[in-house]
C-alpha cells in the first residue's frame, strides 16, 4: 500500500496501524512529532509537515521489520528512571531491577559503599546505584568502547560521577583494588540457543548476550575472579538465565562463598544469585 503524499495525525496513525500495533504507531508518532499522547487526540486532523510525514514513514519501515522500538526512540525507562540506549547495549529489562533492590536493601545503610559492576553496557545499574545509594564510590567496567560511549553519556545527562574502565572483567583493575559489592548482569544465553535469532534480541549485541555453548563461561570468569577484589564479608551479586541458579549456587560454593542464595523476579523466575566473600 502506497502512503499518501501528506496526512493527518489520524491518518498517519491509521496507515501505521496496518504495519504495527496499535500503541507502538502512537508513542512512534509522538516520538516524532514531540507531542503530548493528549496532543495527538484532541487535533487528529492535524496535518503532518513534510519532513515529519517522511520521517514517520521511516521509522515505522524500520519497526515493522522488528527493529525494537527503544532503539528507534533512542531511549528506555528503568527504575522510575529514562536512559539512552541505542544499538551497542542491552535495551534495559524490568527483571534487571532486581539487582538494584538487593543491592539497596545490603548497603542502603553504608556511606560510600565501594562497589564494581562489571559489564557495564548502557550503565544503568551503576548510576541508580549512584543515585540510590549514600554516595557511593563505583567503578563501572565494559569490554565495548561503543558501550562506555552511551554510559558515560547517562551518567552525564544524570549529573553522577563514576570510574568507567575498558577492561575484559577484571583484567584492567589494580590488583590492590578492592570493593564492598560486585554486580554484574553479563551474558548468560547459550551461544546457539534459538531465541536469539527472535525478536529484539536479533537487534542487540550478541557479545552481551550470548556466554559459550553452556551460557556459563561469562558468570564462571566473574565468580572465579571475584575473591581477589572484594573486601572481607564483601557481596557479589549476579543476574542469571531462567534455569541457572542451581549452576551459579555450586560456582559460587566452589569458589569459597558462603550465605549464598537466590532471589525471584516479578515471575516468579530465580533470577538474581549471591554470594558473601569470607571474612
Amino acid at each position: 500500500m502506497t502512503a499518501p503524499a501528506e496526512t493527518s495525525i489520524a491518518g498517519a496513525l491509521a496507515w501505521a496501524r496496518k504495519r504495527i500495533p496499535p500503541n507502538e504507531a502512537r508513542l512512534l508518532l509522538r516520538h516524532i512529532c514531540r507531542a503530548s499522547a493528549a496532543h495527538l487526540a484532541a487535533w487528529p486532523e492535524e496535518i503532518l509537515p513534510a519532513d515529519q510525514w517522511e520521517s514517520f514513514q521511516h521509522i515505522i519501515g524500520h519497526r515493522a521489520a522488528g527493529e525494537p522500538v527503544a532503539y528507534l526512540l533512542g531511549e528506555r525507562e528503568f527504575y522510575g528512571r529514562t536512559f539512552q540506549v541505542n544499538a551497542s547495549v542491552l535495551i534495559p529489562r524490568p527483571e534487571t531491577e532486581l539487582l538494584v533492590e538487593l543491592a539497596v536493601a545490603h548497603f542502603g545503610a553504608a556511606h560510600r559503599p565501594k562497589v564494581l559492576e562489571l559489564g557495564t553496557g548502557s550503565g544503568i545499574l551503576a548510576i541508580t546505584l549512584a543515585l540510590e545509594l549514600d554516595q557511593p564510590e563505583i567503578v563501572a567496567s565494559d569490554i565495548s568502547r561503543d558501550a562506555l560511549a552511551v554510559a558515560t553519556s547517562n551518567a552525564l545527562r544524570f549529573g553522577v560521577g563514576i570510574a568507567f574502565l575498558w577492561s575484559d572483567w577484571y583484567s584492567l583493575l589494580k590488583r590492590e583494588d578492592r570493593f564492598q559489592l560486585i554486580l554484574s548482569n553479563p551474558p548468560y544465553i547459550l551461544e546457539n540457543d534459538p531465541h536469539l535469532t527472535q525478536g529484539d534480541l536479533r537487534f542487540e549485541p550478541l557479545a552481551a548476550l550470548a556466554s559459550g555453548r553452556d551460557g556459563l563461561r561469562g558468570l564462571s570468569a566473574i565468580i572465579t575472579g571475584a575473591g581477589g577484589h572484594l573486601d572481607k564479608g564483601g557481596w557479589l551479586f549476579l543476574e542469571h538465565g531462567y534455569n541457572q541458579a542451581p549452576l551459579v549456587r555450586c560456582l559460587l560454593a566452589d569458589a569459597g562463598f558462603e550465605r549464598i542464595a537466590s532471589w525471584k523476579d516479578m515471575s516468579g523466575i530465580e533470577r538474581v544469585s549471591a554470594g558473601r566473600w569470607p571474612g
